[in-house]
C-alpha cells in the first residue's frame, strides 16, 4: 500500500465518522424539535461531545495528514473527544438505572446555571444529575437515548483507534 493509498483510506474513514456525528445531532434535533423531547443538561452536554467529535473527525479528514505522527495526533484528540463523550453518556445511564428513591431531585436549568455559576460549576453541577435526566422519555430496541449515545461514543471510538492506529 502506497502512502496515497493510506492518506485516502484515513480521509475516508474520518470524513463517514463526520457523517455519523451530524446524523446523530441532526437526528438529537429532529426529535427535540419534531417530536418535542426536550434534552435535559447531560443531553445537552452529549450534543456538545458529539460536535467537537465531528469537528476533530471533519478537519482530520480534510487535512488527512501523510505522516503516521499526523493521523495519530488526530485519532487521540478524536479518543479524547469520545471519552469525554462516554463519561456523560455513561452517568447519564446510571442515573437512568438508578432506584426512584435515589434520583437527585430536579435543578435548575441549563441556561440558568451558565448564567449563575463559573463553568466548573456548570460541569459539576450538571454531572451529578437531576431528576430530569433520570426519566426515559425515547426508547429503541429497548435502549434508552443516552444508551445508544454510549454505544455510539465507543463505536466512534474503536472507528477512530482503527484509523489511526491500525498498523498498515
Amino acid at each position: 500500500m502506497n502512502a496515497n493509498t493510506l492518506r485516502a483510506s484515513f480521509r475516508s474513514r474520518f470524513l463517514l465518522a463526520f457523517l455519523a456525528c451530524v446524523g446523530l445531532i441532526g437526528y438529537a434535533l429532529y426529535t427535540q424539535f419534531h417530536d418535542g423531547l426536550l434534552p435535559c443538561p447531560l443531553c445537552i452536554f452529549q450534543r456538545v461531545a458529539f460536535a467537537v467529535l465531528g469537528v476533530v473527525f471533519l478537519v482530520g479528514g480534510l487535512h488527512a495528514p501523510p505522516g503516521v505522527g499526523g493521523r495519530r495526533a488526530y485519532g487521540v484528540l478524536a479518543l479524547l473527544a469520545s471519552l469525554a463523550g462516554i463519561a456523560v453518556a455513561a452517568n447519564h445511564v446510571r442515573l437512568q438505572h438508578l432506584p426512584p428513591d435515589q434520583v437527585p431531585s430536579c435543578g435548575p436549568g441549563l441556561d440558568y446555571m451558565l448564567d449563575a455559576m463559573p463553568i466548573s460549576g456548570v460541569i459539576r453541577t450538571v454531572m451529578t444529575g437531576s431528576g430530569e435526566c433520570a426519566n426515559v422519555d425515547w426508547a429503541f430496541l429497548g435502549l434508552s437515548m443516552p444508551t445508544w449515545s454510549l454505544v455510539c461514543f465507543v463505536l466512534l471510538a474503536v472507528w477512530a483507534a482503527v484509523a489511526a492506529f491500525r498498523p498498515r
